[in-house]
């Protein structure tokens, strides 16, 4: 059997050569189907297994309340909502009193900071955040090295800060950060906490941060209309539901909203906000597949034709491997196997960039890549699929001719 599969392979081969060009041009379009195919699965995937370890370092039970319901901004009527103030944030961390919750304060001060370290300094690249105690828990961030702050340091405007993995190897690289003296805006603070990496989102530097005192940005950030992130820790997630709902009852008697008045905030849960990304992501994939069979089914067409045009340019051949006592099973194996052949040089050709275009998007855009075994199953099964629907009638034809008017065949 394996000896048989091995000539017909080989027989396959030297049919193929005698007609190299058309068998190139079928084996592009069949690997360009499959290349759109796996280069689009492996970037979503890699989009995907990004966002899934972004989000869970954050925490599936953790909500947040902020100036928009992003889950309704694709609604045709978006109303302007108000920011949320300093008052607001703060009375709202005072009266939500949900048992066993933790409430944390933050915002924004600049994300275009240069920070200096002696006579280094870095980019205006970095992101300032003015932060209270239970921030980093909060947002899943990890103080690997150092403290975090505490309520000393909230309350009494201590110039202490945290810094962000990538600044600390752009200012200090080899030596220890820890109590050595940094300066932005020509505030000094005194490092006493390295986040843990957590790489980029979207191109976004994630670890390019500098988190300092609350009020001490409140100061030295004196920007108008600063909007403030309020997010909310529970330790039960089944208790997720309870807690959302007194938050907005809580909100809205801050905001002084009359029962028939519309809420003008928004209260977005971690896991609902993954799920809408994996549902557009999903969306893509679903756009994949229908590329993929579009160009796949004219490679199907292609490869389907070229193999008819070989069994009619062969048919005095196949009368003679008739007349010396070939089968009509080893004719149609034969033509069979040449189809899996070309069919396979296109799988793989289209696999292998696939994953190379897919890997070197997902490197530009930083996300995480992770091997798409899914994809390249997929690319196998539809290059077999491929074969089987373009083989099947040509080496079926092929069987089926009489090797008498075979033979007189010119």
């Amino acid at each position: 059997m394996i000896g048989l599969f091995y000539e017909n392979t080989k027989i396959a081969l030297g049919s193929i050569k005698t007609q190299i060009l058309r068998t190139i041009l079928t084996v592009l379009i069949i690997a360009i189907g499959i290349l759109a195919l796996v280069a689009i699965l492996t970037v979503v995937n890699a989009v995907k297994s990004s966002m899934t370890s972004n989000f869970a370092a954050m925490g599936a039970n953790t909500f947040s309340i902020t100036q928009y319901d992003f889950t309704k901004q694709m609604e045709e009527k978006v109303k302007v909502n108000p920011i949320i103030n300093y008052p607001e944030a703060l009375a709202f961390k005072e009266k939500y009193n949900y048992p066993f919750t933790t409430t944390s304060i933050a915002f924004t001060a600049t994300s275009v900071a240069e920070v200096k370290y002696e006579n280094k300094k870095t980019d205006p690249e970095v992101t300032v955040v003015g932060a209270d105690e239970m921030y980093t828990n909060n947002k899943g961030m990890a103080v690997v090295e150092g403290r975090n702050f505490n309520s000393f340091d909230i309350e009494n405007n201590s110039n202490v800060c945290i810094i962000g993995s990538d600044l600390y190897k752009k200012l200090f690289k080899d030596i220890n950060a820890l109590n050595k003296t940094i300066s932005v805006r020509g505030a000094k603070f005194k490092v006493v906490g390295v986040l843990k990496e957590r790489g980029s989102t979207f191109g976004q530097k994630q670890d390019m941060k500098l988190l300092i005192p609350l009020h001490v940005a409140r100061s030295l950030f004196s920007a108008p209309n600063i909007n403030y992130d309020i997010d909310i820790m529970i330790p039960n997630q089944n208790l997720m539901d309870q807690a959302i709902d007194q938050a907005k009852v809580q909100m809205r008697m801050i905001r002084k909203l009359a029962p028939s008045q519309e809420t003008n905030f928004g209260l977005e849960r971690s896991d609902s906000t993954l799920n809408t990304l994996l549902s557009n992501l999903n969306t893509l994939e679903v756009g994949a597949w229908v590329i993929s069979f579009i160009t796949i089914l004219g490679s199907s067409i292609a490869l389907m034709n070229i193999m008819l045009v070989s069994v009619t340019e062969r048919t005095r051949e196949i009368g003679v491997r008739k007349s010396l006592g070939a089968k009509k099973n080893t004719i149609a194996t034969q033509f069979f196997t040449e189809t899996l052949v070309i069919s396979f040089i296109g799988g793989f050709l289209g696999i292998v960039f696939g994953i190379l275009i897919g890997y070197s998007v997902g490197k530009a855009m930083e996300f995480e890549f992770a091997t798409p075994w899914m994809a390249i199953i997929a690319a196998v099964i539809t290059t077999f699929l491929v074969a089987i629907v373009s083989g099947l009638y040509p080496a079926v034809k092929a069987s089926k001719l009489d090797p008498v008017e075979a033979l007189r065949y010119e």
